[in-house]
């Protein structure tokens, strides 16, 4: 399979501060790839440097087989952007604007874009400069669905949209992965992430810390069990694998190592099962796995 984006060992200075530190990122033709991490992690850094934007300092960086620095202008017709808070021409219709950006690029499907409008509740004879973020935000969106792009950039795109235009985009992203056009994906709705993407990246300060499918990353977190039983589970605790047991309205309460997994089921079976509840780790837990700490710093302050 070949590859869309690859960044290797690229840094990106501010002065002082290092956007970028040593950053790693592999996204393959035809993946819908989340890129995660919290605000100032160097996301954004990494987009508008894929975008031509930005000049990194030292590494290399490819997107669809060319230099984004140097390769700029046509690289630009190959894909589209959209960014987490979209500015407007205040005084040009939704239309106008959506109309304007589809003759500059020249490859936008009118039914598409027609339907698109319709799905994402956009009245397009409105003026931009009275569209709440979230009617800016559709804008973009019908701009960038509507395209034949070869891949979308989309940084934190749903900001702003309800719940009900959140499920329009989840599905209109699943449409452009099957036709087997790439997607990067930066987004603070885990959830959304969970469901769209092929594979995941976290970053933290500049650099890539998790890489892979999330049954990948789920490998090296811990499966949560809830299990009622026939018997008290006295010394299970000190099950090699298992963690964080309590005890909660009646049931048991812990976490394994998935690796001990079915060592510690075959166990707990003769407690004698009533009922028992497996959740594989979520994207949220390994999310807060990385940033656990910093949220507890920033809690506490």
């Amino acid at each position: 399979m070949s590859t869309a984006i690859s960044l290797r060992n690229v840094v990106k200075t501010f002065g002082p501060t290092r956007a970028l530190d040593g950053l790693d990122l592999e996204i393959a033709t035809g993946e819908v790839h989340g890129y995660l991490g919290p605000n100032g992690s160097g996301k954004s850094v990494t987009i508008r440097t894929l975008l031509g934007l930005l000049r990194h300092d030292s590494g290399e960086v490819r997107l669809l087989g060319g230099d984004p620095w140097r390769d700029a202008v046509a690289l630009h017709n190959r894909l589209a952007y959209v960014p987490g808070d979209v500015s407007l021409w205040p005084n040009l219709s939704g239309g106008e604007i959506i109309d304007y950006f589809a003759r500059l690029r020249g490859d936008v499907d009118k039914a598409k874009r027609n339907e698109l409008i319709e799905r994402f509740e956009l009245d397009p004879c409105k003026k931009a400069g009275t569209y709440s973020k979230g009617n800016r935000q559709k804008v973009a969106l019908v701009v960038a669905l509507s395209s034949n792009a070869e891949l979308l950039l989309l940084d934190e795109p749903t900001a702003g949209l309800d719940p009900l235009m959140e499920t329009v985009f989840q599905e209109s992203i699943l449409a452009v992965a099957k036709q087997g056009r790439t997607v990067m994906l930066s987004s603070h709705i885990l959830a959304e992430v969970e469901k769209l993407c092929d594979r995941v990246t976290i970053i933290r300060h500049g650099r890539m810390v998790q890489s892979g499918t999330l049954d990948d990353l789920r490998t090296t977190t811990r499966t949560a069990v809830t299990v009622s039983t026939d018997r008290p589970l006295e010394g299970f605790e000190t099950t090699s694998g298992v963690h964080a047991m309590r005890t909660e309205g009646g049931a048991f309460r812990f976490e394994v190592e998935n690796a001990a997994l079915g060592e510690v089921m075959s166990r707990l079976a003769g407690f004698g099962i009533r009922s028992l509840i497996s959740q594989p780790p979520t994207l949220e837990a390994l999310f807060l796995r990385e940033y656990g700490d910093e949220l507890a710093t920033d809690q506490a302050n």
